[in-house]
């Protein structure tokens, strides 16, 4: 009598999936991202961006006009200190409210 000869194929196509899929992921795990853009928070209608003379600026969401242009500040003294650029010059440059 002959056997299915087809049943140990399916555990190798299953293994090999397997591993390629612990591969994949494994790599991608381990890459992390230098540029963050953050969603804007629910209820946020106003934005601002800050840039300084060299290097990365920031760019933020705030309820208000004051807190938006407070954190894109301090996002742009943080980005441009980690980008070699120049954090004591940053200055808002836009700054407007949705609506």
């Amino acid at each position: 009598m002959r056997t299915c000869s087809t049943r140990p194929y399916a555990y190798w196509t299953a293994h090999a999936f397997l591993a390629i899929s612990l591969v994949l992921n494994a790599g991608c795990s381990s890459k992390n991202s230098m540029a963050r853009h953050y969603a804007a928070a629910p209820g946020s209608n106003c934005y601002a961006k800050a840039l300084p003379s060299t290097g990365e600026g920031g760019l933020a969401w705030g309820n208000t006009l004051g807190i938006a242009k407070q954190k894109s500040l301090n996002n742009c003294i943080r980005y441009a200190g980690r980008s070699g650029g120049t954090p004591d010059t940053c200055q808002v440059v836009l700054a407007k409210c949705k609506n």
